[in-house]
């Protein structure tokens, strides 16, 4: 028996030993990743895609409403709307609509397939993309309003010439440990934190001194940067939910950053997960799992740019969560009063 049949007949056993399971988990579990788990289904629930990427996401405005999902191991980001003001260049793209709104890393989009799935609403459909070591960086679920002929097309202009089940993955390098805190030069790369000028500068910085993020939070300063309790997170969405204050959400996996904007309404905790569950918005955080909470203040040409960010175990950012703003525009003063007020309640 071939490896992708072995896989094949594991992976029917346990669903039918967890009926409920997700798919991610399941991958887990199996010692597999979830792209190999989609690709046993090559003949009967999922086609192997190939192509440009960029090129199959110039035609999604065509397919009107989706649902888009970005996810990482403690954040799930769901969001309906359409594709449209869409940017690709090489190995990256941006989608700035209103509803959906996504940077994209193509060079980290390594498997695409279009999936089939049988639920208790009946059949679902998809495009899914995966990393090269197996892992979900971005799903397009069809939904009521989707145009399924423009969702057959692109599946046959798309398919790859390959069909088979057998799927190369690669495993990630481990992550390289970040240099001491010694080695790191506080004073000159403070003085340029005080001198960004836009928040996307942040990164550059980040390169310039070869420091880790959560690692610069720590050695910034606390009036640039300071530690909250975790469940501040929480506190945050209820009384942006409560004051209906407009707010951004990023979620990030390792090939796409999805972000809401607009203000939140229904905030609830359920099965461990904290979430919002709005008509357009849902988001999913497994707050129990999450290591740290930060507020971090970044001066940019309109003034000080405030977030509230989650971070696992590893140092790996989960969330940032922004007062709604656009490049021009200073600040939102009822998120600064939400950020003050919540800052208080944890002190």
């Amino acid at each position: 028996m071939d490896m992708a049949t072995d896989l094949k007949n594991r992976w029917t056993a346990y669903k039918q030993q967890n009926p409920n399971v997700r798919i991610r988990n399941a991958a887990k579990d199996l010692d597999t990743s979830e792209a190999a788990l989609v690709a046993t289904g090559i003949g009967e629930t999922a086609v192997r895609l190939d192509g440009d990427w960029g090129e199959l996401i110039q035609r999604f405005p065509a397919l009107g409403k989706v649902l888009c999902i970005t996810r990482n191991n403690y954040a799930v980001h769901e969001k309906t709307g359409e594709f449209d003001k869409i940017s690709i260049g090489p190995g990256h793209g941006i989608v700035l609509n209103v509803e959906i709104d996504l940077r994209l890393f193509l060079s980290q989009w390594h498997f695409g397939f279009a999936v089939t799935e049988q639920t208790q609403r009946g059949e679902r459909k998809s495009f899914q993309f995966f990393n090269i070591d197996g892992e979900s960086v971005h799903k397009v679920y069809m939904v009521d309003d989707s145009d399924l002929t423009v969702y057959n097309q692109l599946v046959d202009d798309f398919r790859a010439d390959d069909q088979s089940p057998d799927l190369k993955t690669v495993p990630l390098p481990p992550e390289v440990a970040p240099r001491p805190d010694g080695d790191i030069d506080v004073q000159t790369m403070r003085a340029h934190w005080e001198a960004l000028q836009d928040t996307h500068d942040f990164i550059e910085l980040l390169r310039t001194f070869d420091v880790r993020r959560l690692q610069a939070l720590r050695l910034v300063g606390e009036d640039l940067a300071y530690q909250v309790p975790v469940e501040t997170f929480k506190h945050a969405l209820e009384t942006a939910a409560e004051r209906q204050t407009s707010i951004m959400v990023f979620v990030g996996s390792k090939g796409c950053i999805q972000i809401h904007t607009g203000p939140v309404s229904n905030v609830k905790d359920m099965h461990g997960w904290t979430n919002v569950l709005d008509p357009g918005f849902d988001l999913h955080v497994k707050l129990d799992e999450i290591d740290q909470a930060w507020v971090v203040r970044k001066p940019t040409r309109d003034g000080i740019v405030t977030s509230l960010e989650l971070y696992d175990a590893s140092g790996k950012e989960v969330l940032y969560m922004f007062g709604e703003r656009k490049p021009g525009e200073a600040e939102r003063t009822d998120w600064q009063h939400l950020v003050a007020d919540l800052t208080k309640e944890a002190a």
